[in-house]
């Protein structure tokens, strides 16, 4: 089971990088939830929400905001993929260049649940305060 949910989570993130509406709704069920740390840079600069729910919100997110803001030179370098049952859990540094031309670069971990074969629930953890300076300045 393990080996399954890591897959799942590695063929998803994959997906996300498509920026394909379809693709990435076919990963989440309908009322997934993505939380992340409430303020947090990109949730302030683009006045959406810290904590989305339901798939289109986050579909919304990952195929519209989310290359809106991260434009170019996007990368994710991943240091470790750990999965026990349907918990996935993936440390990453990603970097890119924002709307705003600055460089971004941040630590996250990413915990994912899944139901049924998708994705119902994400918890993102980053640096929140090195986020708001690369940001914000």
């Amino acid at each position: 089971m393990a080996l399954e949910s890591r897959d799942v989570v590695k063929r998803a993130w994959k997906v996300f990088g498509s920026h394909d509406s379809e693709l990435i709704s076919s990963v989440f069920t309908e009322d997934a939830e993505w939380l992340a740390p409430a303020g947090n840079a990109t949730a302030v600069a683009l006045g959406g929400s810290s904590h989305m729910v339901g798939r289109d919100a986050i579909v919304r997110f990952l195929a519209e905001d989310f290359p809106r803001f991260f434009v170019r030179d996007v990368t994710i370098d991943f240091h470790g993929f750990y999965a026990d049952g349907e918990r996935v859990i993936i440390e990453e540094t990603m970097t890119a260049t924002l709307a705003n031309g600055r460089r971004y670069s941040n630590d996250y971990c990413f915990v994912f649940e899944l139901r049924g074969g998708l994705i119902h629930r994400v918890r993102e953890y980053m640096d929140t305060a090195r986020g708001h300076r690369m940001v914000f300045g």
